[in-house]
């Protein structure tokens, strides 16, 4: 199909500019499975390529079937999700005076900043750092987690705050009341009905028939094979699996909590995980993004509502993300971190809705990002600067043999001919302007006009 071409285009281009390894990906409707394929390696060392069937961690997606676990314990009348987490774990967590309860847990929104617990372990086990911290169990993390509530900014239920640890502690409440592990539940009551053959914890993926080599890809651009994260993580973000099981999970929540037959969820409950509880401090162009149970909401996607979740483990990455209304959904899946899942997934999602997804605000940025750095100078070379990028920003440098002033730039309006962008100084607003027309690339900056002259020294 046409749109999946321009897909698969975006996706390559992405790819070669990052350096990713191998990506696996595709696209559903509520009837299956409607595009996919792999790019690139799943192994580069064995020369084996990735497929719809590579198997990759998955990473904070994890954290929607730990909520589907809650959420089914709840619909079975065994828990409240009103609870206090002290009644299910010896952890008496009190926040500002008031109790931490699992709807808390569930929306980020126990008031307590993240304790990078995760990040830790992850950077340690991939040798990406030496920081360790020796959570191998969840009751490791409990006993990490006391004092926590020292370090909370606000009560419980007004601040979201992104919270590994919480699903950690939801994992363990969802062993106490099922009298079951953790695994094992997942794996009996959502893994199998859903038919997930390809579905394992982090801790087996390298047994599976066809797995995702881990890479780190290093700032010099370098693919570095890493080793895979194994342990503590399991409820927070220790699945894994294939672009088409993954596929065919987002076909559940399309259908309501069903899939060929198998009930995991009631419709009703699958409702309540996408109602945003807590908003989430991003501010950009498709409205107040909030996060549910287990799920990050937009609100305002093309006019329509897309909601999902996405995950990493330095090594693997992930995202999911579908239109109920419209009955489609995209995942896609890799073998390191590279290129920003989640908008790969939008424009393939504006594609799938016959909109130009060129025309989207993060497009539009990257586009800009990747055209304007370079070597500029003024009139007859009186003076010369320097445009370059930093992560999703682009800065002006201009130095002499005994200083540099470095300007960053903030983006205002890129999508015409006129660049705009803003920076401050002496603490007032002040434009800065590119021109790109037929005469090439200039740029205005305070009281100063610059032609681009070339590319950046490498």
């Amino acid at each position: 199909m046409r749109e999946f071409r321009r897909f698969e285009d975006y996706i390559f281009e992405a790819m070669s500019k990052t350096g990713l390894p191998g990506l696996s990906a595709a696209a559903v409707d509520r009837d299956g499975v409607i595009w996919s394929r792999g790019f690139g390696f799943r192994d580069v060392e064995a020369g084996l390529p990735a497929t719809p069937h590579t198997v990759y961690g998955i990473g904070s997606i994890t954290k929607s079937f730990t909520a589907i676990a809650v959420l089914q314990l709840w619909e079975e009348g065994k828990l409240s999700l009103d609870d206090p987490v002290g009644k299910f774990l010896p952890l008496e967590l009190e926040v500002k005076g008031k109790p931490v309860r699992l709807w808390h847990l569930l929306t980020h929104s126990a008031g307590i900043p993240a304790l990078a617990y995760a990040e830790a372990f992850i950077r340690a086990a991939t040798g990406a750092a030496t920081g360790w911290v020796p959570t191998a169990t969840t009751d490791d993390i409990v006993i990490f987690m006391a004092g926590a509530e020292e370090w909370a900014l606000e009560p419980p239920g007004t601040r979201w705050f992104y919270l590994n640890e919480g699903y950690a502690l939801l994992g363990k409440v969802i062993e106490v009341v099922s009298g079951l592990d953790y695994r094992e539940y997942v794996r009996r009551r959502i893994l199998e009905p859903l038919g997930l053959e390809s579905a394992c914890f982090l801790e087996e993926l390298e047994g599976t028939p066809e797995p995702a080599a881990p890479y780190l890809i290093t700032p010099a651009g370098r693919r570095e094979r890493s080793s895979v994260p194994k342990g503590p993580i399991a409820a927070d973000g220790g699945l894994a699996m294939s672009a088409l099981d993954l596929a065919r999970y987002a076909r559940m929540y399309l259908g309501r909590g069903e899939l060929d037959g198998a009930r995991v969820l009631s419709p009703g409950a699958v409702s309540e995980m996408e109602v945003p509880r807590v908003p989430v401090p991003y501010r950009g162009p498709f409205g107040e993004e909030g996060y549910g149970y287990g799920l990050w909401i937009i609100p305002d996607f093309l006019g329509r509502r897309v909601i999902g979740h996405g995950g990493s483990v330095l090594v693997y990455t992930a995202h999911m993300a579908y239109i109920p209304e419209e009955g489609i959904g995209i995942v896609l899946l890799a073998n390191a971190s590279g290129p920003r899942l989640a908008q790969l997934a939008l424009y393939g999602l504006a594609l799938m809705l016959d909109a130009d997804p060129e025309a989207l605000p993060f497009v539009i940025h990257g586009r800009a990002v990747e055209e304007l750095p370079g070597v500029y100078e003024a009139f007859r070379g009186t003076m010369r600067v320097e445009v370059r990028p930093l992560g999703e920003m682009l800065i002006i440098s201009i130095k002499d043999k005994h200083s540099e002033q470095l300007i960053p730039l903030v983006p205002e309006d890129l999508s015409g001919g006129v660049k705009r962008f803003y920076t401050l100084q002496n603490g007032r607003k002040l434009p800065v302007e590119f021109l790109v027309d037929g005469e090439g690339v200039r740029l205005v900056y305070e009281r100063y006009c610059f032609r681009r002259v070339g590319p950046l020294p490498r």
